[in-house]
C-alpha cells in the first residue's frame, strides 16, 4: 500500500484479519478493526466535497460529534465513517446513491 498523499500513517503493525472493502469505486486493503474513516485517510482519500464549494473534506472531530464524515453504504444507509469498524466486502460511497438525499 502506498502512502503517498495519506494524511493518517501507521506507526505500528496492526493484526488482525485482512479486509476488503471498496470505496466509490476503488478496491481498498484494510485490516479488521480498523474504523472506514482511518481506512480512507490512510489511502490519501477523501470521503466528499463541501457543499458551499468545492474544498476537500475528511472528517473534523474523529470521534463522531461533528457530522462531516458521512458516507454511504450500497444497501443505502448513511454510516458515520469515524466510528464505523470496516466489514468484509463493504461497498461504499462519496455520495448517496441517486435518488437519495439525506
Amino acid at each position: 500500500m502506498s502512502t503517498d498523499g495519506a494524511q493518517f500513517m501507521r506507526v505500528a503493525t496492526r493484526r488482525g484479519a485482512a479486509i476488503a472493502l471498496e470505496f466509490d469505486g476503488l478496491p481498498l486493503a484494510a485490516t479488521e478493526g480498523d474504523s472506514i474513516l482511518a481506512v480512507l485517510l490512510t489511502h490519501g482519500l477523501i470521503l466528499r466535497r463541501h457543499e458551499f464549494g468545492n474544498e476537500s473534506r475528511s472528517g473534523f472531530c474523529l470521534m463522531g460529534a461533528c457530522q462531516d464524515c458521512w458516507v454511504w453504504s450500497a444497501q443505502g444507509g448513511r454510516l458515520r465513517a469515524c466510528t464505523t469498524p470496516v466489514a468484509d466486502g463493504m461497498i461504499l460511497a462519496s455520495q448517496p446513491p441517486a435518488g437519495r438525499h439525506e
